[in-house]
């Protein structure tokens, strides 16, 4: 509103009546931009996939029961919005509770039979309660739908099942796929360094780490394990550099790593 609507002539006075009037006006124009506000909030309320994206905020934050409290609403108003279900799983996957995480991944298969990403995180479930076979199945049954646009993550977890299962050979082969299907996959980089090293490749283990951190930058854990790579390989000079340049950023048990492996360079 603009000051013209205010104005009156020098030395008159406005009336009470005038400022009921303009008063009146203001409410008005108050409640006409409120009310499309309220309209909007009121549909996001009821709004299964607005509640989905909420939900999928805080997960990505790391914020897991945030997360659960919006995916269950999202639930509430959508009981078949099985990607609710999915992220359910996430989330208590995220808190290690793992049985939890697989029913809620069971039931968004059931109500999606084709959720490929359910699938993945199925294994992932499955493995860390120690149900190998069944992750295994499940990282497969992921990999082999054509139409799955996430393939680098089954890879991933498929290499690390082998390779807990020292099936070094194995693992390597589906890691390197995983980096083939996404270069940018840092963890991936990060896993073939490891499996090289206990093939005793360290030449390759040094490569693989140097590539992760091209990517990520200022990975702690990827610098460790490159100046660990330089130690086996007998450059203690580079691995003592390395483990300069990351001391002051390491956590207690690093730094009691890192003193270590210094005192064998001495």
């Amino acid at each position: 509103m603009s000051n013209h609507y205010f104005a009156f002539q020098e030395g008159e006075q406005m009336r009470p009546k005038n400022v009921c009037v303009l008063i009146f006006m203001l409410c008005l124009t108050l409640s006409f931009c409120s009310s499309p506000e309220k309209k909007m909030e009121k549909q996001r309320e009821e709004d299964p996939r607005y509640q989905y994206n909420l939900a999928l905020f805080h997960l990505n934050n790391g914020n897991a029961e945030e997360a659960i409290k919006y995916f269950k609403k999202s639930i509430s108003l959508d009981a078949q919005y099985y990607l609710s279900y999915n992220g359910l799983g996430i989330a208590y996957l995220m808190k290690g509770e793992f049985k939890t995480a697989i029913d809620f991944f069971n039931k968004a298969l059931q109500l999606n039979p084709t959720l490929s990403e359910a699938h993945n995180y199925l294994g992932t479930a499955y493995q860390e309660l120690g149900m190998l076979d069944r992750a295994e199945q499940e990282f497969r049954t992921a990999i082999s739908d054509p139409s799955y646009k996430s393939k680098e993550l089954p890879y991933y977890n498929l290499a690390r099942l082998y390779f807990s299962q020292d099936k070094t050979k194995d693992a390597l082969y589906y890691v390197q796929k995983s980096i083939e299907t996404d270069p940018r996959l840092v963890m991936a980089h990060n896993l073939e360094g490891v499996i090289y090293e206990r093939l005793n490749d360290f030449e390759k283990a040094i490569e693989s780490y140097k590539a992760g951190i091209k990517i990520s930058g200022e990975d702690v854990n990827l610098k460790f394990n490159l100046a660990v790579a330089y130690f086996k390989n007998n450059q203690h000079s580079l691995a003592r550099e390395k483990f300069d340049e990351i001391y002051s950023s390491a956590n207690m048990e690093m730094k009691r790593k890192i003193d270590e492996y210094l005192k064998l360079i001495k």
